[in-house]
């Protein structure tokens, strides 16, 4: 399960060790580790990463299939904590040390940054291959982040980005050595200490004001 860790001002937040799929109890932890930052005081910043061979996987199909009574309740959970990661009020840093596909890539858009491994590990929006289509919601958060070629590329061709191609496309803003993928993350974190605060939250809200209002009003369906 996730846990969050403080290294001075910077909060670094683990997504966990295994595949890193959108459980509910998954979601519940990590929007508690978002609220410790979001009423923390002062200069701050986030950096998530996670340990071993994913970032995050996406949603949890397997729950998922075993409660279809509750879809709608899960996707607006996801939804939500797209939002909240798209306009929290602190620089947020994503540290891509392993693959990052589906929810999980999308969840690493909602950041301001992104750093990933160069050699190893793919950054994937796989949709159009294992056919569930994107909600109105994913879309306007792809859309907001991503130039609109490379968007269009990633969602319809579900392609595999390596660290250097990820980084040439745009997608992730630098892709680094292993060991270094974690440093840099939070180096660019240390950089933007001073940005925390209601500014800043009101910058990410006017600007990503047709996300977030896609986000957070009926998406329709998962699949």
């Amino acid at each position: 399960m996730p846990t969050l860790d403080r290294q001075d001002n910077v909060f670094v937040l683990d997504l966990g060790d295994g595949e890193n799929r959108f459980h509910p109890d998954w979601i519940t932890s990590v929007n508690a580790a978002l609220g410790e930052v979001e009423k923390a005081e002062g200069p701050r910043a986030l950096v998530t990463t996670a340990t071993g061979k994913f970032y995050s996987n996406g949603l949890d199909l397997e729950w998922l299939s075993a409660h279809a009574d509750q879809q709608q309740s899960y996707r607006s959970s996801v939804h939500e904590l797209f939002a909240r990661m798209l306009s929290l009020p602190v620089i947020t840093v994503a540290a891509l040390q392993g693959h990052t596909f589906a929810a999980g890539a999308m969840f690493s858009l909602a950041h301001d940054f992104r750093v990933m491994r160069a050699d190893r590990g793919f950054w994937c929006l796989p949709e159009a291959d294992i056919n569930i289509p994107f909600t109105p919601g994913m879309c306007a958060l792809i859309q907001s982040r991503l130039a609109p070629q490379t968007a269009h590329e990633a969602m319809v061709t579900a392609r595999r980005y390596g660290g250097s191609d990820a980084a040439a496309a745009g997608i992730v803003d630098r892709a680094t050595d292993e060991d270094a993928v974690r440093p840099t993350a939070v180096e660019i974190a240390q950089a933007n200490l001073s940005k925390a605060g209601d500014t800043l939250a009101t910058i990410k809200a006017r600007m990503y004001a047709p996300a977030l209002a896609v986000l957070r009003g009926a998406a329709g369906p998962l699949g």
